[in-house]
């Protein structure tokens, strides 16, 4: 029996610890430093590690004799916790640090895409404001200006007119708006279609597809307002049908991990192609993430009924071709509940009513959650992700909803319209 170890403190966390909890093959899961809600679930235990310290980290691993450590966010991807966990014996799920570079550096991803002919958007990469401001001159609008490194969701601005664009590009890198990611940007096309989130567990060359989902990334209804990290996303996704599913797998997954393995960098882990998906049915690739998208997480794995431990142990030891892979036929869609002044600023620490009475079959994810006395406060923009089941996407959106409706905390913010392109 596994006893695992889940990195992170996010809904997508919340999400793999409790599916890894209710596997077969799993005896104990920790989460470090987890949240409000995963404190709460029978089988799961949070734990105070600093996970930046890859030293504490390997101690505690081998001191509770963790089998396997799954890790849920990009940053210590990034600064190569699955190098220092591999390097002492511990199985750890997720990328390397020079595979994770494909999340950690839009540039290093926008050159990768175009010297493996990978579909994308057509860009230029910026660190000085004078040529980037000659370089949109001769630009279409609205046009896209990422921040290179990461930015915690945030660092994607979609500039409607050159004044804004401008705007945009002093404020990243002359008045560091972003910080160290924003010392380099990406400005490119923007393309027009329905987004899509393909994700792949994969190891080396081999994968298994997870999923299909679809993120909501705009704050507000209709997919207007400011980017976020996402307000809910519902799977599996029907823009990805059948022929879109083969040309992602052909055209993205396959030559993305043919490429990294051919430039010395074999992907092991979550690997998430953000897709733009036009009105032939063409996938391009907006982003890579090098691992699990949140929201998408909480429903898919809603729906997962694979022992996800041992998928993972399978892809750290190279036997994931050997694997299958099971779902519920049924949709999943969860609802973001968000403090309202998100992405922005946001409240922290106000008692959150209603969990316990939320209607059976709705399950609540926790994101920016802590406990304060007996109380489940606030602690994040993004609060909760409440998901629900259903044969029938309009009923499963119904359930999710009459979830969120049970719960609050004063100052909760939500769309009203997850699921809605589908449901159109």
């Amino acid at each position: 029996m596994n006893r695992v170890l889940v990195i992170g403190s996010g809904g997508r966390e919340h999400a793999l610890a409790w599916r890894l909890s209710q596997s077969t093959t799993v005896a104990h899961t920790f989460v470090a430093p987890g949240n409000a809600g995963t404190a709460l679930e029978p089988g799961i235990e949070n734990v105070v590690l600093d996970v930046a310290d890859f030293q504490a980290v390997i101690q505690f691993c081998q001191l509770q004799n963790v089998t396997l450590v799954v890790v849920g966010p990009e940053q210590p991807l990034v600064d190569g916790m699955v190098d220092a966990l591999l390097a002492v014996g511990i199985p750890c799920f997720g990328p390397n640090a020079a595979a994770a570079q494909l999340e950690g550096s839009k540039a290093f991803a926008k050159a990768f895409l175009a010297k493996h002919k990978i579909p994308t958007a057509a860009y230029g990469e910026f660190n000085d404001v004078a040529s980037a401001k000659t370089y949109l001159q001769g630009q279409s609008f609205p046009i896209v200006i990422k921040a290179d490194g990461l930015a915690a969701g945030k660092g994607v601005i979609i500039a409607e007119d050159l004044a804004q664009a401008e705007a945009t590009v002093e404020d990243m890198l002359e008045a560091n708006a972003f910080g160290d990611a924003g010392s380099r940007i990406i400005i490119e096309e923007f393309l027009v279609g329905e987004e899509a989130s393909f994700i792949v567990m994969a190891a080396g060359e081999d994968f298994i597809p997870m999923a299909t989902s679809q993120d909501h990334k705009a704050r507000d209804n209709g997919d207007l307002g400011p980017n976020t990290g996402g307000m809910g996303a519902y799977t599996p996704a029907p823009v990805v049908t059948d022929s879109v599913h083969q040309k992602a797998i052909e055209q993205v997954i396959k030559p993305t991990l043919a490429g990294m393995k051919a430039d010395g960098m074999p992907f092991t882990g979550f690997l998430y192609a953000g897709l733009m998906i036009d009105d032939e049915g063409q996938p391009k690739v907006l982003e890579f993430n090098v691992r699990f998208g949140d929201p998408e997480t909480q429903p898919i794995m809603s729906r997962l009924q694979s022992n996800l431990d041992q998928l993972c142990l399978a892809a750290v030891h190279g036997d994931l071709a050997q694997q299958d892979i099971a779902w519920d036929p049924r949709f999943a869609l969860g609802v973001v509940m968000a403090e309202k002044g998100y992405p922005l600023g946001n409240d922290k620490g106000n008692a959150i009513a209603g969990l316990d009475v939320v209607p059976a079959g709705v399950k609540v994810f926790h994101a920016g959650t802590a406990t304060q006395g007996d109380a489940v406060v606030t602690a994040g923009g993004r609060v909760l992700c409440v998901c629900a089941l259903d044969e029938d996407l309009k009923a499963a959106q119904q359930k999710a909803y009459e979830g969120v409706q049970a719960i609050t905390w004063g100052s909760e913010y939500f769309r009203t319209d997850i699921g809605f392109k589908a449901i159109k």
